[in-house]
C-alpha cells in the first residue's frame, strides 16, 4: 500500500524540479522524517539539498542561526523560533525553500503551556515573507510526528505552487 505522505513528497518534488526550486529541511520534534520522506521518491536530489536535524537549542543556535535570545523569550516550541530555523536553513544550505518543524511529540516534555502535540511548522524563501502555523495534535509520538511531517510537507508544496503562479 503506497503511503500518502509519500505521495504528497511526490507531488512537491515535481513542482519543485518544474519551477527550478530548491529546498531544506530544519527539524526538531520530527527527528528527520521530513527529509526520510521527501527523499523516499527516486529522484529527490534533483531538488533536495539537504536537512539539519536540531532537536538540542545548541544545535539550533550552531547550525540554523537561532539567536540564543530568541530561544529564551520564547522557547524552542514557538512560532518566532520555528521561523528563524526555517530561514536559517535557507541561508545556510542556499535554498529557494526551507522548511522548519518544532515542538512537542509526547507522550513527555508537555506543560500546561506549551502541551503534549503543541507544533509549529514553517516555510521559507522562493521571494516571500516567511509563514508559520500552529498544530495541536492529538495523536501518540509517531503519530504527531507524520501529521507534522505531513503538515511541512503541504507548507512546502503550497509555497512551491504559489511560487511563480504571477
Amino acid at each position: 500500500m503506497a503511503d500518502p505522505l509519500v505521495d504528497l513528497a511526490e507531488r512537491l518534488q515535481a513542482r519543485c524540479v518544474a519551477r527550478g526550486l530548491t529546498v531544506a529541511t530544519a527539524e526538531s520534534c520530527t527527528g528527520g522524517l521530513v527529509a526520510h520522506l521527501l527523499t523516499e521518491v527516486p529522484g529527490s536530489s534533483a531538488y533536495l539539498r539537504g536537512g539539519i536535524v536540531a532537536y538540542a537549542d545548541a544545535v539550533k543556535q550552531a547550525q540554523l542561526g537561532v539567536a540564543p535570545g530568541m530561544l529564551e523569550a520564547h522557547g524552542a516550541v514557538s512560532a518566532q523560533v520555528a521561523i528563524a530555523m526555517a530561514e536559517g536553513v535557507c541561508e545556510r544550505l542556499g535554498t529557494s525553500l526551507g522548511v522548519a518543524v518544532t515542538g512537542v511529540a509526547g507522550p513527555d516534555g508537555g506543560s500546561p503551556a506549551k502541551p503534549v502535540g503543541l507544533v509549529y511548522v514553517a516555510v521559507a524563501g522562493a521571494g516571500m515573507p516567511p509563514e508559520v502555523r500552529r498544530f495541536l495534535w492529538t495523536d501518540e509520538r509517531s503519530g504527531n510526528k507524520r501529521r507534522s511531517a505531513e503538515a511541512a510537507i503541504t507548507m512546502l508544496l503550497e509555497r512551491a505552487l504559489h511560487e511563480g503562479a504571477g
